[in-house]
């Protein structure tokens, strides 16, 4: 129970170095981690070590009295074993070994490698069984007092002086130990595939395949695509909670502007995911606030001034219409005029009346001709839209739309400059940015 295993090759610099007189890394592991059992792999050169003077043994008896704890040690002795530098042997000895520790261990416990000792093969092996996710574990690397590769010498080698002169005996030494974290191929591809969803909007996706590798991995990122789901849904509220000032992809903040830049960027995102359909009916309520607010801006006119709100929206009252200009711009543009709610055409008339921009009322003519000519299509009938059938019906492509609403922008006085229509993608740049940090 809550037991640290530790499996260690035993390496050139084992148990101390010669040339520094400090912990080779399996002592050092050792040390730091203080093990309640530990595996040793001798190769026949190692075993011949050990059984000249127990070198390996004694520093790990020794290490026990200076920590005042006792733990257990077993020799993994393969006297046969000449040939060290054979990655394929490694492979499938660590494996069936590993595998057998695993078995005698439960939840609680805890199974440490070292990947500092040992040949090169050995260091491998042990990295890409962790690579495979074969078994829970982790990794330990030891860094060199030096800070660089150790020499190994065991010529004139005195266990009992070295021990003696080791520095890492000291209370005050210094840990080189680290954790190596080495995602393994599973926690790679899904990786890749968060990315891939990343790139195509699909945050829904791309945060389902996070939820299923393990959180050491996705710590830095989760987060951040939980706001961009919520960002596209326009749910201002959870996004907020979210960003900080290290992680802001939000260019507009301001209420207003944002709701309305927010909407227009999911629009622009449903065109790049070629959810054309679902692009043409959204285009209504956007279009319909963005002639109101250039009515505003641009000609100093509140619409709802000459309205009642309804439960069913706003509604033109005759009683406040009366006798003014916008009252006779409705009666001279439409036959029995009733009234009624008021639509984004209505607006669009009131524009043209006021307006000598000849840019401004080719814009909205534009917009609300493609409103009038497909958007209903859209929106009550069964159909297959795609971006032929757009340009067949308005003369348009679904990108010539977008950047249409885009230009209207200009007329709202919102200050929405040109850059700010990449943010999605500098949005999913910064997130893939924090996957690829390791």
């Amino acid at each position: 129970m809550n037991k640290t295993i530790l499996f260690s090759p035993v390496g050139g610099t084992d148990p101390i170095s010669l040339s520094n007189c400090r912990d080779g890394s399996m002592l050092h592991i050792c040390r730091v981690y203080k093990p309640d059992k530990v595996y040793l792999y001798m190769s026949k050169e190692v075993i011949e070590n050990q059984e000249q003077d127990k070198r390996y043994t004694y520093c790990l008896d020794k290490l026990m009295i200076l920590q005042q704890r006792s733990f257990d040690y077993d020799l993994i002795k393969r006297e046969e074993l000449t040939d060290v530098q054979e990655f394929d042997f490694f492979y499938k000895e660590f494996t069936e070994i590993l595998a057998e520790l695993i078995n005698k261990m439960d939840d609680t416990d805890t199974l440490i490698l070292n990947v500092s000792s040992g040949t090169p093969a050995m260091k491998s092996a042990l990295l890409v069984i962790k690579t495979l996710g074969e078994f829970p574990c982790k990794l330990i690397q030891v860094i060199t007092p030096e800070k660089r590769m150790n020499e190994s010498k065991h010529k004139n080698y005195d266990v009992e002086v070295l021990w003696e002169l080791d520095e890492d005996n000291s209370v005050e030494f210094e840990n080189r130990c680290k954790e190596i974290h080495c995602p393994t191929l599973s926690v790679i591809k899904n990786e890749e595939i968060i990315k891939n969803h990343l790139l195509v909007y699909d945050y829904q996706a791309a945060l389902d395949v996070a939820q299923n590798i393990p959180s050491e991995y996705t710590d830095k990122y989760i987060e951040f695509i939980k706001m961009a789901y919520y960002r596209l849904l326009l749910n201002f509220k959870e996004v907020d909670k979210i960003l900080n000032s290290k992680f802001d992809c939000l260019p507009v903040k301001e209420g207003g502007a944002r709701k309305y830049f927010e909407y227009a960027l999911s629009l622009d995102v449903k065109l790049r995911r070629k959810e054309y359909a679902d692009f043409i009916r959204a285009i209504t309520p956007l279009l319909f606030d963005l002639f109101d607010i250039v009515l505003k801006k641009q000609f100093k006119i509140n619409i709802e001034d000459f309205c009642d709100n309804t439960k069913n929206g706003l509604k033109w009252s005759k009683a406040k219409l009366f006798n003014s200009d916008i009252s006779k711009v409705l009666e001279n543009n439409y036959s029995n005029f009733n009234y009624e709610n008021v639509y984004s055409d209505h607006l669009v008339k009131i524009i043209l009346y006021y307006s000598d921009n000849n840019s401004l009322n080719k814009l909205v003519e534009d917009l609300r001709a493609v409103e009038k000519n497909i958007r209903n299509l859209a929106a009550h009938q069964i159909i297959s839209i795609d971006d032929n059938k757009i340009k067949d019906l308005t003369g348009f492509s679904g990108k010539q739309i977008m950047d249409k609403i885009k230009t209207m922008f200009n007329y709202t006085k919102m200050n929405i400059k040109d850059g700010y229509w990449n943010s999605y993608n500098d949005m999913n740049s910064k997130i893939i940015n924090l996957i690829n940090e390791k």
